[in-house]
């Protein structure tokens, strides 16, 4: 394990979570707009281009992300259709997270180990206020048991933004794959996501 990931995961000043969560949003939102400016440009004269930078403590600044996501998620879908913007939302934002995984395996230095790769995730998760377990047993679960933004995002729009989650797990190691198999937004009390290496 790199020093950086080391000491980024026994503590993040809040100054730094900030600027990641900056970086995040910056990224997500961008996809998005880019989606509804290829598939529904005028609505884009609706959304509010004020999202950033974001001001407040943690909390107001997960807040403000997630609800800057519903309304471009609810934009999508009413350009779109729910089952073509869940299909090609979820492909765009799983690339966003791939290039998102990537720079956090750079800066953080993470090598090819499955341990390394848990406690980037726990680095990245934090700053968005994601807590998890992990369970191993036939294949490795990811049980999340708190999640800020699930008291923010609606059902469609944490169905689309978990792809960037799967895609920062790739990003991290390309021999990895996660996938969700519960949300909470969904109504489960907690969030469900299988690992496997595809190289296996």
């Amino acid at each position: 394990m790199s020093l950086k990931l080391r000491l980024a995961s026994i503590w993040l000043p809040s100054f730094l979570i900030k600027k990641e969560l900056e970086r995040v949003a910056e990224v997500t939102m961008g996809c998005l707009d880019q989606l509804l400016l290829k598939y529904k440009p005028d609505i884009m004269e609706t959304i509010s281009r004020d999202d950033l930078p974001m001001d407040g403590n943690l909390d107001d600044r997960r807040r403000i992300m997630a609800n800057a996501h519903n309304i471009r998620i609810e934009s999508l879908i009413e350009a779109m259709g729910y089952e073509n913007a869940v299909n090609i939302g979820r492909k765009y934002l799983f690339k966003a997270g791939l290039k998102l995984g990537r720079d956090a395996r750079e800066r953080l230095t993470v090598n090819d180990s499955l341990p390394d790769l848990l406690r980037a995730a726990r680095v990245l998760y934090q700053v968005l206020g994601i807590e998890f377990e992990i369970e191993y047993g036939d294949e490795i679960t990811i049980i999340i048991n708190k999640c800020c933004l699930s008291n923010y995002y609606t059902p469609e729009t944490c169905r689309i933004l978990s792809a960037a989650d799967e895609g920062v797990v790739q990003g991290l190691n390309e021999n990895i794959h996660m996938k969700f198999t519960q949300r909470m937004t969904d109504g489960p009390s907690e969030c469900l996501a299988c690992i496997y290496n595809n190289s296996v």
